[in-house]
C-alpha cells in the first residue's frame, strides 16, 4: 500500500505516531512521528494512506483495543481487534457488526462511520491481519465519566426526561431498522460538546431476523453480552430481545437519578430479585418512578412493548414533572448505601441529594434525532392548546425543501440583502442557494470535517465558515472562491460572529475560548479564556463595543471588544446555552437553553431576567424579527414558538415540521424563515403574519 500524495501529516501540536504492530518492540518510537514507516518493526504507519495513528486510548474495551487517529487534522476514533481474538468468530462477528449497524444509522445520534471504514491492515512479516474501523470521535465524555466529574450527584428529573427523550428517540430509530443495541449502559452514552447524546459501541447489536428469534430459548447458539447491574434476566440466558434495551435503560436512569449503580449495597433485593431504588430518588413525580419501575420490569411482558409506547409516554411524563413539588428534605430516618465502594450515611445523603437542587448541571441535550410520533401532531396539538390556551397553535407552511446536502444541516445564513442562503453541513460542504427560487447555485468544499457555523459580512461580500476541522475560511461570496484560512482554535469551531462594521470577527470553540481576528489581516487580536467549558454561541452587541459569549458551562460573558476585559458573568441557566439574540439598542440580551427555556436579561441594569417557558424540549435556536418585538424559537420539541416580547407570552404555536428544529435564520423582510435539522434538506417556511 503506497502513500496517497494528498495526505499531509498531523501537525506537531499532536502527540507522536504510534505503530499498532502488536509485535513492534518499540512501537511509540520517536522517530515514527514524521515517518512513512515505523522506525522499529516497519510496519505502514498511515492505515489505508489516510489515517495515522497518534495514541491508545483503551485497552479495555471489549474486543478491542481504542486508538485516536487523525486524518490531516482531523481526529478519528479507530478500533482494532486484539490478536487474540481474530481467530475466534464470534468475536469477530461482533467487531464486523459494529461497522454494518453503523452503516445504516447515518445520523448525528450515533457515531459517523467512515465510508471505507472497515478494513484489515496487515503488519509487517504477519500473514494474520488486524480488523480495523474507523469512525467518528464524539467530543465529549460518556455518562459514567461525566458523573464521576460530577461526583455522582443525582441529576433533576427534568435532566433525567430530557436524555430520555433523546435516547428514545436514537432506539426508535434502532429498532425500526431492526436492530437492538443489547449494551446500554453509561459507559456506552456520550455527550456532543453541544450537549446531544449519543449512543455509542454497537458491536453487540443483534439483529431482529426471524432466525433470530427462531433461535431464542437455544441459548447455545446466541452469543451473550452481560454487563453487570444493566443487562436483564432474559439477556443473561442468552435470550434478549429489543425489549432488553428497556431494561438497561431504566438501569441507566437509576444510577443518573441516584448516583448509585444498580449493583450497590442496599440499591439490590437479592432475595425477592428486586430493584429497591425508589428510596434514594425521594423527590421523583410517581408517574415517573412508576414507569421506570415498568422499564426495569423482570418480565419482559410487563415493560413497554416498543419504542412507540415510550415516546407516546414521554409527554404525559414530562406534564407531571412540571406539576411536582419537592420537599426541601429527606424524611427516612436511616438511609444507607454504598457509592464507589464508600458507604455514606444518612446526612451525607441528604447533602447530596440537597445538590441537584442546588448546582447547576453542565449537560444538556443540544441537538437529537426526533421520529414523528404516529398521530403524534394530533396529541402535541392537544396538549399545547391546554398548557397554552392564549396561544395559537397551527400547522408549519412549507414553501419549499433544498435538497442536495448529504448529512445533516449543521449552521445556516442570509446574506443582507435577503437574496443568497448559505448552509453549512456535516458533510464538510458549503452550499449556496437562491432564496427565492430554491435553485442551488454553488457548493464550496475545502473544510476536512464538519462546517459548524458561518457568517457573512454586514457589506455581504465576504463568507465566513469555522469546521471541526478546528479552522476558519474566508470566502468570496459572488465567485465562491476561498480566499483565507484562519488557524488557532485548537478544538471544534461551533459559533461565528461579525462586528457590525465588519473589521472584527469573534469565534468560540470546545477548546473553551473565544478568539477575536482582524478580518483584514487573518491575524488573532486577543483570545478569551473565562469559559470553562465549550462554547457554542457569540454575538456582538449592534454597537460593536460588547460580545456575548455562551456555551456548555450554562452561563453568558460580557466583554468589550477593545480591551477583551469580561464586563459581566450571566447564571441563572441550568443546561447548555446554545443561543443568542440581542435587541437593537443594546440594552436586552435573550438566550436559550438545554434547559428547555429562554431568558431575557437586562444588559444595563441589575433586574433580574424574564423566564420564558412553553417548549418541551431542548430550545436550540432562537432569533429576533426586524420589528425588534417578536421572537422566535425553535426546539427539539419539533415546534417552533413566536413570543411577544413584551409581554413574554406565546403568540404563536407551530407545529408539524416533523424534525427537531436545530438552526434556522430569519429573511431581511420578516416574513419567511429557512431551517435546518437532521434531515438532510432545508425547509423554507412562511411566518403567520
Amino acid at each position: 500500500m503506497h502513500l496517497r500524495a494528498s495526505y499531509e501529516p498531523v501537525t506537531s501540536q499532536f502527540a507522536m505516531s504510534l505503530c499498532i504492530n502488536p509485535q513492534c518492540p518499540q512501537p511509540e518510537r520517536p522517530e515514527n512521528e514524521v515517518q512513512q514507516f515505523c522506525q522499529s518493526c516497519h510496519s505502514e504507519l498511515i492505515l489505508q494512506g489516510r489515517y495515522r495513528v497518534m495514541r491508545l486510548i483503551s485497552d479495555k474495551s471489549g474486543f478491542g483495543n481504542v486508538y485516536e487517529a487523525f486524518e490531516r487534522n482531523v481526529p478519528k476514533l479507530l478500533k482494532v481487534l486484539k490478536e487474540e481474538c481474530g481467530s475466534n468468530p464470534k468475536a469477530l462477528n461482533l467487531f464486523r457488526q459494529e461497522a454494518l449497524v453503523l452503516s445504516q444509522l447515518a445520523h448525528p445520534s450515533v457515531p459517523a462511520v467512515e465510508a471505507d471504514g472497515y478494513f484489515q491492515y496487515f503488519p509487517n512479516q504477519s500473514s494474520e491481519p488486524l480488523h480495523c474501523l474507523v469512525m467518528e470521535k464524539i467530543d465529549g465524555l460518556n455518562l459514567r465519566e461525566w458523573m464521576r466529574q460530577q461526583g455522582h450527584n443525582p441529576i433533576s428529573e427534568k435532566q433525567a426526561l430530557n436524555w430520555l427523550k433523546q435516547l428514545v428517540e436514537v432506539l426508535h430509530l434502532v429498532h425500526q431498522k431492526n436492530y437492538f443495541h443489547r449494551d446500554i449502559k453509561p459507559e456506552n452514552i456520550m455527550l456532543r460538546s453541544t450537549g446531544q447524546i449519543v449512543l455509542v459501541d454497537f458491536g453487540a447489536a443483534r439483529e431482529m431476523t426471524s432466525t433470530y428469534l427462531e433461535q431464542v430459548g437455544k441459548t447455545g447458539g446466541i452469543t451473550r453480552i452481560s454487563s453487570a447491574g444493566y443487562t436483564p434476566p432474559e439477556q443473561e440466558k442468552g435470550q434478549a430481545v429489543p425489549q432488553s434495551d428497556f431494561y438497561a435503560l431504566g438501569c441507566t436512569l437509576i444510577y443518573l437519578l441516584t448516583g448509585s449503580q444498580p449493583t450497590d449495597i442496599g440499591m439490590y433485593d437479592y432475595f425477592n430479585n428486586e430493584l429497591t431504588w425508589r428510596k434514594y430518588a425521594p423527590n421523583l413525580s410517581p408517574a415517573f418512578a412508576d414507569f421506570i419501575d415498568r422499564l426495569v420490569a423482570n418480565r419482559v411482558s410487563d415493560r413497554p412493548k416498543d419504542t412507540q409506547e415510550i415516546l407516546d409516554t414521554l409527554p404525559q411524563l414530562a406534564e407531571d414533572a412540571a406539576q411536582q413539588t419537592y420537599p426541601t428534605q429527606l424524611t427516612p430516618s436511616t438511609i444507607v448505601r454504598k457509592i464507589d465502594k464508600e458507604t455514606v450515611n444518612q446526612s451525607e445523603v441528604v447533602e447530596r441529594l440537597g445538590k441537584r437542587w442546588e448546582r447547576r448541571w453542565l449537560w444538556g441535550g443540544a441537538i437529537a434525532l426526533t421520529v414523528l410520533m404516529v398521530g403524534g401532531y394530533g396529541l402535541k396539538q392537544n396538549y399545547y392548546a391546554q398548557r397554552f390556551p392564549n396561544s395559537r397553535t397551527q400547522q408549519i407552511s412549507i414553501s419549499k425543501e433544498l435538497a442536495g446536502h448529504t448529512s445533516f444541516i449543521n449552521c445556516l445564513a442570509i446574506s443582507p440583502d435577503g437574496a443568497t442562503l448559505v448552509s453549512g453541513s456535516a458533510d464538510n460542504t458549503i452550499r449556496l442557494w437562491d432564496f427565492a427560487t430554491g435553485q442551488a447555485l454553488k457548493t464550496l468544499t475545502g473544510h476536512a470535517s464538519y462546517v459548524n457555523a458561518i457568517a457573512i459580512t454586514p457589506d455581504g461580500k465576504t463568507l465566513v465558515s469555522g469546521s471541526a476541522d478546528t479552522t476558519i475560511k474566508l470566502w468570496d461570496l459572488v465567485s465562491g472562491k476561498e480566499l483565507k484560512t484562519l488557524r488557532g482554535h485548537q478544538g471544534f469551531v461551533n459559533a461565528l460572529d461579525i462586528s457590525p462594521d465588519g473589521k472584527i470577527l469573534a469565534s468560540g470553540g470546545t477548546d473553551k475560548t473565544v478568539k477575536l481576528w482582524d478580518l483584514a489581516t487573518g491575524i488573532t487580536v486577543r483570545t478569551l479564556k473565562e469559559h470553562k467549558n465549550y462554547v457554542n454561541a457569540v454575538i456582538f452587541s449592534l454597537d460593536g463595543r460588547s460580545l456575548f459569549s455562551s456555551g456548555a458551562d450554562d452561563i453568558i460573558q460580557q466583554w468589550e471588544v477593545s480591551s477583551g476585559k469580561k464586563v459581566r458573568t450571566f447564571m441563572g441557566h441550568t443546561s447548555f446555552v446554545n443561543g443568542l439574540a440581542i435587541s437593537a439598542d443594546g440594552k436586552t440580551l435573550i438566550s436559550s437553553s438545554a434547559d428547555q427555556t429562554i431568558k431575557v436579561w437586562d444588559v444595563v441594569g441589575t433586574a433580574p431576567p424574564q423566564t420564558l417557558t412553553g417548549h418541551t424540549s431542548f430550545i436550540n435556536a432562537i432569533a429576533l424579527k426586524p420589528d425588534g418585538k417578536t421572537l422566535i424559537s425553535g426546539s427539539g420539541d419539533q415546534t417552533l414558538k413566536i413570543w411577544d416580547l413584551e409581554t413574554g407570552q406565546v403568540k404563536q404555536t407551530l407545529m408539524g415540521y416533523g424534525d427537531a428544529i436545530n438552526y434556522f435564520v430569519i429573511s431581511p423582510q420578516g416574513n419567511a424563515i429557512a431551517t435546518g435539522s437532521a434531515s438532510k434538506t432545508i425547509k423554507i417556511l412562511k411566518l403567520p403574519q
